[in-house]
């Protein structure tokens, strides 16, 4: 499949690493095709991929991962151009974290979400969040963190939702069973609320390799 990533920081490299390896046609896009970043991740995976700008980054993909900071996450996908996004799958991975006064903190929360946003923006394009409730190197390998444990996707488009789903699964590793769909993209608010939560964690236990696993019981 051909596959944009847009963004190049560790979160972009790794996924797009991990896609170069198993075969797919791999476009990242950045705001400068040539810029450090992109030319040393090109470097890393022997030239089997390309860089490029985000708007033919966007174009060249039949399905684009936002992997973009999401504090710029809408300025970047203004770039990548609706026209390019239109009838895509459209999986956005980013949060909307920004530092303040030395903390990490949300720039958007409870009424709306940085999914909600992307998709009232780009109507057109095919919005499922996904993979931002753990860390990247968890993300393309889930055996780091042992035994089952949860991703949460949401989305308004069900065809969508499900063909990420299953992708995530065979791509990554990750068990069917183990992907919940949230619901709609409003869904998208819990998953990124999580994040400070996921921050505190991350500070006790020492490392960034861990997830959470749901223990359901019977329904009342």
């Amino acid at each position: 499949m051909k596959i944009a990533i847009l963004g190049t920081g560790i979160v972009g490299n790794t996924i797009a690493t991990k896609l170069v390896q198993i075969g797919h046609q791999v476009a990242m896009g950045s705001r400068d095709a040539k810029g450090a970043a992109a030319q040393e991740w090109l470097r890393s995976v022997g030239g089997k991929g390309q860089s490029a700008t985000f708007a033919d980054a966007a174009a060249f993909g039949e399905m684009v991962f936002n992997c973009t900071n999401g504090a710029n996450s809408l300025a970047a996908l203004r770039l990548a151009g609706a026209s390019n996004l239109r009838g895509k799958i459209l999986v956005d991975v980013a949060n909307p974290l920004e530092f303040s006064n030395g903390a990490l903190t949300l720039t958007i929360s409870n009424t709306d979400s940085l999914g909600e946003q992307i998709q009232r923006e780009f109507p057109d394009a095919k919005v499922v969040k996904a993979l931002n409730t753990v860390n990247c190197a968890v993300m393309i390998n889930p055996s780091l963190a042992p035994g089952d444990h949860q991703l949460f996707i949401s989305g308004n488009d069900p065809a969508a939702k499900s063909q990420v789903a299953a992708d995530i699964s065979q791509w990554f590793g990750w068990k069917r069973e183990n992907i919940i769909d949230l619901g709609d993209i409003t869904g998208a608010r819990a998953a990124e609320m999580y994040l400070p939560f996921w921050l505190r964690l991350m500070n006790v236990l020492g490392t960034p390799n861990f997830n959470v696993c749901l223990a359901v019981g019977p329904k009342s």
